[in-house]
């Protein structure tokens, strides 16, 4: 414990993140809160063990927490087929859509592709909207693979709540936080928002942190919509490592609560210098130290400005939590894996922090176009009249797309429910480029026009094409 300030304090300075809280439970009690830094920088708001962050993908455990705990009230099971609740659920195989379960969701191994809907989000589209064009995505082999689904789990989430009759944030209301007086934790942006003590979003520009907006997931919500604090995150721990049990009451069936701790799917080949595979559970990354011991974790990553890490040692009634308000750099998950080091080995092994962050960078750029549009080709061939490309494009998952011209004859296209507007910046023949934004945005992006008899008859957009999705007609 009394390496944790130094261990922060450390990585604070080396980063500049703004504000970070940790807490840590150890054999059924809280023995370390405490806040560093800013709420908000340019403020002077300190963060205390009470200031709520938004926590993104640390939703997930918690998610699978109150699923558990609606499996030991009968409402579902974790092997309840989807359908069974939410008839109108369908994936793109027929198959697949009558036999996937709560499990297959929350275990990531459904077949969708990585990150299916989240483009949709960043577009401005909602929950209902995205659950209902996934049965467009491409599948892979159901139960055989493991792809990473905020939208599938979200699903799963949506589900359970529909068999409790309620909404989600009610069922992890009733189900979670109230029986364990977790009064600052909601799956409502706009509790977040109401929340005096609350954690502003940063992001890194050019070397230097500045507040973001922050990101609303209500539409994902069982998947990264949560927030909460260290103070009521330690109780959750603490029922987590007493297997369910709080204060002498059992609150969550054990029983399904392990089911979430077993592995359900290979999420990733060994990593140095662990060199041990990763597991997903129901909610968890689910590990194994070099003496088997059992360990869970699971980081929470917004790029607009939030980064979060948990990780729990079950067999010590161990558990570590992390929360940052700044984008995800690796700041929570070094903090965590440099206090198991130095509990273990009494001093840290690896440069964790080079380590994390080196990770974080390259999970950075693999959305990046490999097409360095910011340099068209110094022979580039001109574009057509923009007459050939103005008009409206139509696609069955993004909707539809017009592209206009202003006076000044520069051509913007725009897409969603918001009506985002995207300038275009002419590349070469028939292709322009964009800025990608929103949480999944990764630079400058191309748009090709494909045409015929001096029309454009089709156009495709780089970013949005990953999983084959991004042609738009007319």
């Amino acid at each position: 414990m009394g390496r944790l300030d130094g261990l922060v304090g450390d990585a604070m300075r080396k980063t500049g993140v703004p504000g970070v809280a940790v807490g840590v439970v150890h054999q059924g009690k809280v023995v370390y809160a405490k806040g560093f830094g800013v709420r908000e920088l340019g403020m002077s708001g300190k963060v205390t063990p009470g200031t709520v962050f938004q926590l993104a993908s640390l939703s997930k455990p918690l998610s699978s927490t109150v699923v558990s705990g609606a499996v030991g009230h009968k409402v579902a099971g974790w092997n309840d087929r989807i359908v069974d609740h939410d008839p109108g659920f369908a994936l793109k195989d027929p198959y697949v859509t009558a036999n996937v379960t709560v499990a297959d969701l929350f275990s990531h191994r459904s077949g969708l592709p990585d990150h299916a809907g989240d483009l949709l989000e960043d577009l401005g589209y909602q929950r209902d909207y995205i659950l209902r064009h996934l049965r467009l995505e491409p599948l892979t082999a159901f139960r055989a693979t493991y792809a990473y689904t905020n939208y599938g789990l979200t699903e799963a989430g949506v589900a359970v709540a529909d068999a409790a009759k309620t909404s989600w944030p009610r069922l992890a209301a009733d189900t979670l936080f109230k029986p364990l007086g977790m009064g600052h934790s909601s799956y409502r942006r706009a509790d977040y928002d109401k929340a005096a003590d609350r954690a502003s979003a940063h992001v890194e520009v050019d070397g230097r942190w500045k507040p973001s907006t922050t990101e609303n997931a209500d539409s994902q919500a069982p998947a990264g919509g949560a927030s909460s604090n260290v103070d009521d995150l330690t109780k959750w721990m603490r029922l987590q490592l007493a297997n369910g049990a709080f204060d002498g009451k059992q609150l969550v069936d054990p029983a399904a609560l392990d089911q979430t701790r077993i592995p359900h799917a290979v999420a990733m080949d060994p990593l140095a210098p662990a060199g041990e595979p990763g597991f997903y559970g129901l909610g968890w990354n689910v590990g194994y130290d070099e003496r088997g011991r059992l360990r869970l974790n699971h980081s929470g990553a917004f790029d607009l400005g939030a980064a979060t890490e948990v990780t729990l040692l079950p067999s010590e009634g161990l558990g570590i939590v992390v929360l940052t308000n700044g984008q995800p750099i690796g700041v929570p998950e070094a903090v965590a894996a440099a206090f198991f080091d130095i509990a273990q080995n009494g001093k840290q092994t690896v440069d964790w922090l080079a380590f994390y962050r080196k990770v974080v960078q390259a999970a950075a750029y693999t959305g990046a176009s490999p097409t360095n549009y910011a340099k068209p080709p110094a022979n580039a061939t001109p574009a057509q009249a923009s007459d050939v490309y103005t008009g409206t494009y139509a696609n069955d998952y993004y909707g539809p797309l017009t592209v206009t011209r202003d006076d000044s004859g520069k051509l913007s296209m725009t897409l969603g429910p918001l009506k985002m507007s995207f300038p275009l910046r002419h590349y070469t023949g028939d292709t322009f480029s964009y800025r990608t934004q929103g949480e999944n945005a990764a630079g400058l992006s191309g748009v090709t026009f494909h045409t015929r008899s001096g029309k454009a008859t089709s156009v495709t957009i780089e970013h949005l094409d990953a999983n084959g999705l991004g042609t738009f007609n007319r």
